[in-house]
């Protein structure tokens, strides 16, 4: 189960209080004060680890407490401090302050950690109250609490490859066509309630990661439908694969379901609106091949695209063109490591 947001509340432990006590050995009349501090608390600790993809661990745990520090003891023993409580979260982990909406930190790299919550210093002991004046002082302090604070963890996937499009543009069937994920896929809008995951591997040294994101509508940068849940993600992708259903089910023109996502884009973040781009005209498998070419033809025109390769035809349901799709990917986010591959519709 993905889950991409978590309230939760982190307290950091207390310092422990410090001692009263008075040395007392045989033959050492006036042995004085010798107690010792407390331990300090432990802290609260976040830290972003590649082993967890999700925030399902905070479902049902809402509170995460660190250890308290020890008491002081005598002959100036000072009190073991608290262990720190690490709780992992995914990389790509927001963290705010519930209470005021204020970001505090960007877990946005495997191994980045962060204190959330302080523990207390531990308490005095009434060895350091000793003076010439009050040569047996009965007087300790108790420990500091620790730091409470309340919490909103939101993740924004981090996937090289972000998979946008109108509900039922075919973003699972393709995903669970190049990857390993097994994403809910059926013949109604919206069977993506919530974004997955995929890894696609070329070859031995070559993997994509690939976010399916849930369906988009218009509005969505104001809320509406999935609204935000589908901007919020995007956001950490490095390239989008724009999904087009070659024969929308409504009737409606290809170049207007484009320019409806690319209007919501555009509204949300100017930043993601200039986000490279890949255009894809998908399930081809049910056209012929004059009804394909006149397909990719008119998208061309209606959006002003001068050449044909930078329209990719793909069948997500029969695996037509992803291998290419997958090619091209590669070469565009790693143009350094891998020369352009002459198959259809990747430029030479």
């Amino acid at each position: 189960m993905f889950i991409d947001q978590a309230i939760i509340k982190v307290r950091a432990g207390s310092g422990g209080p410090g001692v009263v006590s008075f040395r007392r050995e045989k033959y050492v009349p006036k042995g004085g004060p010798d107690g010792g501090d407390g331990g300090r608390g432990g802290d609260v600790v976040l830290r972003a680890d590649d082993n967890v993809s999700t925030l399902l661990d905070f479902r049902h745990a809402h509170e995460w407490s660190a250890p308290s520090g020890e008491p002081g003891k005598g002959k100036q023993m000072h009190g073991a401090d608290g262990p720190s409580r690490t709780i992992l979260v995914p990389p790509g982990t927001l963290v705010y302050d519930q209470d005021t909406g204020a970001l505090l930190h960007d877990l946005s790299a495997p191994g980045q950690s962060v204190v959330i919550a302080k523990g207390g210093r531990g308490g005095w002991g009434n060895e350091h109250f000793k003076r010439s004046t009050n040569q047996a002082p009965k007087t300790a302090t108790p420990g500091e609490p620790g730091e409470e604070r309340h919490l909103r963890l939101e993740l924004k996937l981090i996937a090289d490859v972000g998979l946008v499009g109108m509900p039922n543009a075919g973003k699972s069937t393709l995903l669970a066509a190049v990857t390993d994920a097994t994403p809910k896929i059926a013949d109604y809008p919206f069977t993506t309630l919530s974004a997955q995951l995929g890894i696609a591997a070329l070859d031995a040294q070559r993997r994509l990661v690939l976010a399916d994101i849930p369906g988009l509508i218009r509005g969505a940068s104001k809320g509406a439908g999935l609204g935000l849940d589908f901007l919020r993600h995007i956001e950490r992708t490095r390239i989008l694969v724009h999904l087009l259903d070659a024969a929308p089910p409504d009737g409606s023109a290809p170049a207007d379901n484009y320019r409806a996502i690319r209007a919501e884009l555009e509204a949300h973040s100017a930043a993601l609106a200039e986000r490279r781009e890949l255009i894809v005209l998908n399930k081809i498998d049910l056209l012929d091949d004059p009804e394909r070419e006149r397909a990719r033809r008119d998208l061309l025109r209606d959006l002003g695209i001068d050449r044909p390769q930078d329209v990719l035809l793909l069948s997500g349901a029969t695996g037509t063109g992803t291998r290419q799709l997958l090619e091209r990917l590669w070469t565009e986010l790693n143009p350094k490591l891998t020369p352009w591959k002459t198959v259809p519709g990747v430029r030479a």
